[in-house]
């Protein structure tokens, strides 16, 4: 797997938990003078020129609703591109929104329609909820508002983050009345469709909890395929497609294709499991004919040679579906590295799908933070170093790590299943063999972990934290932690390890705790070295408080915060949580003997407190040579007894005291971004530059991409 330490989504409540809290408020410039600077100590001779007035601070924070936060994000640098580049990235900005339906669609098979219709039923709600003073009518109206927004962030009707259905506050009957009011011909009806017929028909799509009530299922013991309501399976089992895997597999194949990566299984008329590709001319073909057509014109302006070799790879693999394009291509962009400008595109992650084959679409635009990157790329020059000190086992190591290139990114625009939740960290490609022959390439995106960490709400540290040693550490080295966190569990830790030969990759070994063991695996990397001297050696960090500190954060998140996310009742099941639950709960139950981390109840409330930071460290390297022992042997029964076992219960008492402690504080758990927008400058038909604007409005953004970038039929 490819993402950050965090999830795609609730980087700021991340933040929060690790203390990395931004000294600068976001509606403060730097511009702007300290308070107690009055006109006479602030004096200029009379001769001066008036000083300018200070600039209007960026806003960060645009509005919360429901639990979720939305954010902006600035993109640094940009002016300052050269025009070619500038127009490059205008072009991959516009592939990447041309896919955006795509995601809609893999989440579920209605998707697009219930879309589709909350777009066609906004400004009737808007002038119902302005032509009335009924509070009843006012509360459903805003209501709606919610529920549109809610969807819209989650790219479908089901929480981007827990995957449970999203329920509407507003009821059926004042659904229907927005559906009448509306113009017919603005409504997503299929053919010979009736009014009357698409509301029977949307209804329960949008009220019963029991239709599509999950859509990634992660419950031992059930069919993981027929109880989740993705759209990559149509009509087959969890054994039926493990089973269809099975023959077509080659474990002996030192470089297989991803198999099933871009497509969907379903059984034909005849019974017959096949594929249908997503592909130029085939399933999302009118979204990635528009995806390719702006790749397309990016080769003439691409700034390398390399590049262009890997966005021409990159468009034959749309046009064709073809998998072993999808790996020349792959391998074609880790080489390109000399690009100041980069995309990710593509079918990329597995997280979606419960069995780890289909991968969801999704782009990142970028150019090269150049003084960011050197930090990063310092870290990445040493990884053999780091492969070499690893506690694993050593036929476990890689004997030769090639390839690794690290830097920072500034983001230009995310699509698909990277907005508007994003990842702060990446490392591609996914392809075990390739990261050995090839290499990888990992990044930190710069510009969206300074948003996060300047939209900082506050209060949880207070609230969570054991003592004020650890709030000062928390807040003194807080956001240079999770900074390094994610740099080694990218650079380092996805790239590190190897799997023995004829074992097979983790989705065709560990299956659905696949990503859970990776993300845990890649975490306690991470972890191991930020407890080492290596790190102060390099010039990183200043000392080893800073490893303290990111210890404080994953042990307090681990262990309790990370729990605002669950509703009373529910297990642990989305991977990233699974993953940091199982690493801080194993050194919690491991460490117990000798006290390593003790559980403290303090006026009724609960906190973790770390007695030894060096046993700790000794803790996480033994469960990082069980991971990557896991891994590197295909041990499914390990990998499952270590996720079930450590990653998945939820203590309901701690659980209860936690949320009632977060509820006080007001905060929205989870967090994502309204995106910027280019603005082509042409003259005589060619673009001469390209500008950034900066939208302020979530709603209008979602209902203008609706309107620009919406290729698909209503079902496919």
């Amino acid at each position: 797997m490819s993402r950050s330490l965090f999830p795609a989504a609730a980087l700021l409540l991340a933040a929060q938990l690790s203390g990395c809290a931004s000294s600068t408020p976001a509606t403060v410039s730097s511009a702007t003078p300290p308070a107690e600077a009055t006109a006479s100590t602030m004096a200029t001779p009379a001769a001066a020129a008036p000083a300018a007035p200070a600039a209007e601070p960026f806003q960060v924070v645009s509005e919360q609703f429901a639990d979720l936060r939305i954010l902006r994000y600035e993109v640094p640098g940009f002016e300052a591109l050269e025009p070619k580049q500038k127009e490059l990235l205008y072009y991959l900005y516009e592939a990447a929104l041309s896919g955006r339906d795509i995601i809609y669609d893999q989440n579920y098979s209605q998707n697009l329609r219930v879309r589709r219709t909350l777009e066609a039923l906004w400004e009737t709600n808007q002038a119902r909820r302005a032509a009335t003073t009924n509070t009843q009518q006012v509360e459903q109206a805003q209501q709606f508002n919610t529920y549109a927004k809610r969807v819209w962030f989650s790219n479908g009707i089901h929480h981007h983050y827990s995957t449970r259905k999203l329920l509407p506050e507003f009821t059926p009957a004042y659904f229907k009345e927005l559906v009448l009011s509306a113009p017919e011909r603005s409504l997503p009806l299929l053919p010979g469709e009736t009014v009357a017929q698409f509301v029977a028909t949307m209804t329960p799509v949008l009220f019963d909890p029991n239709v599509a009530a999950k859509r990634v299922n992660q419950e031992a013991g059930k069919d993981l395929l027929t109880t989740s309501a993705n759209n990559y399976y149509q009509g087959v089992t969890q054994a039926e497609a493990e089973a269809y895997y099975a023959k077509k597999i080659d474990k002996n194949d030192q470089r297989p294709i991803s198999y099933g990566l871009n497509s969907r299984l379903v059984k034909d008329k005849q019974g017959n499991i096949v594929e249908q590709p997503w592909k130029v001319g085939g399933l999302y073909g009118e979204s990635l004919t528009q995806v390719a057509f702006w790749l397309n014109k990016a080769l003439d302006v691409a700034e390398t040679p390399e590049q262009r070799a890997a966005l021409t790879k990159l468009i034959q693999y749309y046009s064709t579906g073809d998998l072993k394009l999808w790996d020349e291509y792959n391998i074609a962009w880790v080489h390109d590295t000399n690009s100041d400008t980069d995309v990710v595109n593509g079918f990329i992650e597995v997280y979606g799908d419960p069995l780890g084959y289909r991968a969801a679409y999704e782009s990142v635009v970028s150019f090269k933070d150049v003084e960011a990157t050197k930090r990063i790329k310092t870290i990445g020059d040493q990884a053999q170093w780091f492969e070499n000190h690893s506690p694993i086992k050593a036929e476990h190591r890689k004997k030769n790590v090639v390839g690794i290139t690290a830097k920072v990114i500034t983001t230009v625009v995310e699509s698909g299943d990277a907005a508007p939740a994003t990842p702060i960290g990446i490392n591609l490609p996914n392809a075990t063999w390739i990261r050995k022959e090839h290499g990888s390439k990992s990044v930190n995106l710069g510009n969206i972990v300074e948003a996060y960490d300047r939209a900082s709400a506050g209060g949880m540290l207070d609230e969570f934290a054991f003592d004020e040693a650890e709030k000062k550490r928390a807040r003194q080295y807080g956001a240079l932690a999770g900074k390094l966190h994610t740099d080694m569990h990218e650079v380092i830790g996805h790239a590190s390890g190897q799997i023995n030969k004829g074992v097979g990759t983790t989705k065709e070994t560990l299956k659905n705790y696949a990503s859970a063991i990776e993300e845990g695996r890649a975490d306690l990397v991470a972890l191991y070295y930020l407890m080492d001297d290596k790190l102060v050696q390099l010039g990183v960090m200043p000392s080893l408080e800073v490893g303290k500190a990111e210890y404080d954060s994953y042990i307090r998140g681990g262990l309790m915060t990370q729990l605002v996310r669950l509703q009373p009742g529910e297990t642990v099941e989305e991977a990233h949580m699974r993953n940091r639950q199982m690493v801080a709960k194993w050194v919690f139950e491991k460490g117990k003997k000798d006290k390593v981390i003790e559980q403290v109840t303090r006026d009724g409330k609960t906190f973790f407190h770390i007695n030894d930071y060096q046993k700790l460290r000794n803790l996480f390297g033994q469960l990082l040579r069980e991971t990557q022992r896991i891994t590197s042997e295909g041990d499914f029964n390990a990998a499952k007894n270590l996720i079930e076992t450590y990653g998945v219960k939820v203590d309901a008492d701690l659980h209860k005291q936690v949320l009632a402690r977060y509820q006080k504080l007001g905060i929205a758990p989870y967090a994502g971004f309204i995106q910027p927008k280019l603005v082509p400058v042409e003259q005589e038909g060619k673009i001469i530059d390209v500008k950034v604007e900066y939208p302020t409005d979530f709603a209008q953004q979602m209902l203008e991409y609706g309107r620009k970038y919406s290729f698909l039929p209503h079902v496919n």
